[in-house]
């Protein structure tokens, strides 16, 4: 797999938010991440946020991203607005549910699945929640710490 982009937020706009408005916090794209075996993301919203946490660090692959933008007809529509932190392409993320995996020497193990939620219809357009069950990134968590980092 590829490392195509990488994004940080420094706070929660849907996770907690159910019910509210959504929250207004950037995901900001980065050229690297250092990745904290057991914490997460240095300056995410989930670094640190529970002891073993299943999202420490989490997934998505470019090439659902285009046929999600093209089956509901939102051209405009960028990466980011997932909050998903790393854009991936040319591997199969479901595969890696269960699993430990290696990318850049940093090593994982795919915690579960990034289920859509109702949110997704309104960052994306309406349809992308449906579209995206079964396919809608992975969590995981970080086994060994190091930097990931952008590959062009």
């Amino acid at each position: 797999m590829q490392v195509e982009r990488l994004f940080i937020s420094p706070g929660h706009n849907f996770f907690g938010h159910h019910g509210q408005p959504a929250g207004e916090h950037p995901a900001m794209e980065v050229e690297e991440v250092e990745c904290v075996a057991g914490r997460g993301l240095r300056g995410d919203r989930f670094f640190d946020y529970k002891d073993d946490y299943k999202g420490q660090i989490t997934f998505f692959s470019s090439e659902v991203f285009q046929r999600l933008v093209l089956a509901v007809g939102a051209p405009h529509a960028t990466p980011d607005s997932l909050r998903r932190n790393v854009l991936v392409s040319g591997g199969d993320l479901g595969i890696l549910a269960g699993c430990d995996f290696e990318l850049q020497g940093v090593r994982f193990h795919g915690s579960a699945e990034c289920a859509p939620c109702h949110w997704m219809d309104d960052a994306i357009a309406p349809g992308a929640e449906a579209f995206l069950t079964g396919q809608g990134g992975l969590r995981a968590r970080i086994l060994t710490s190091g930097i990931l980092r952008r590959e062009r």
